[in-house]
């Protein structure tokens, strides 16, 4: 039953898809192989996707006389120009990692894209998790209010991390070259 919302706005294959867009913090989408149908919705709900040259990714709803229904139509436009969705979404043909890059569908090209998701997600991890998750929030709100609510949530969310514990061992750092040592936020 797809009616029915289970999970706030979402039904169940929606939540599965985009549930984890939910999350303060960021997650990375490492694709080998293929990734069609629901697999890519699954993936697309993720903050960034690094894809191997030679994967497969479509959206091949279409070929059985169905449309992509695990918010699909929710990210797409977030990512690429219409355009370029509806050749996915009106064709159900797959194109390759290096492809999916290029349309905007993919975020990076990688041969060892496990190995660079976790990489990444480590780098990440060594920011200030404050400045992190106020980039996540923003980078949400954003498609969904005007310019100026848009600018105003940036002031607010700088004001509330300057000058706070993480912000200051930030810089202290920075400016002493080394890792620093946050506080978990959660």
């Amino acid at each position: 039953r797809l009616g029915p919302r289970t999970h706030g706005a979402c039904n169940v294959p929606q939540y599965a898809a985009l549930g984890w867009r939910s999350l303060p913090v960021p997650v990375i989408a490492a694709v080998h192989g293929v990734a069609l149908g629901g697999g890519l919705q699954i993936a697309l709900g993720a903050d960034l996707r690094i894809v191997t040259p030679d994967a497969k990714l479509g959206l091949l709803e279409i070929r059985w006389g169905i449309i992509p229904d695990m918010g699909a139509f929710i990210v797409l436009p977030e990512l690429m120009p219409a355009d370029r969705i509806r050749d996915l979404a009106y064709s159900g043909r797959t194109v390759s990692g290096t492809e999916a890059v290029a349309m905007g569908l993919a975020t990076r090209a990688s041969d060892t894209p496990l190995d660079d998701a976790l990489a990444l997600a480590r780098d990440i991890a060594s920011r200030n998790p404050d400045a992190v998750r106020a980039c996540k929030a923003l980078v949400a709100a954003g498609y969904s209010a005007t310019e100026a609510e848009r600018l105003q949530r940036e002031s607010d969310a700088q004001i509330a991390i300057m000058e706070r514990p993480n912000q200051r061992e930030a810089v202290r750092a920075q400016l002493e070259k080394r890792a620093a040592r946050f506080i978990d936020p959660s």
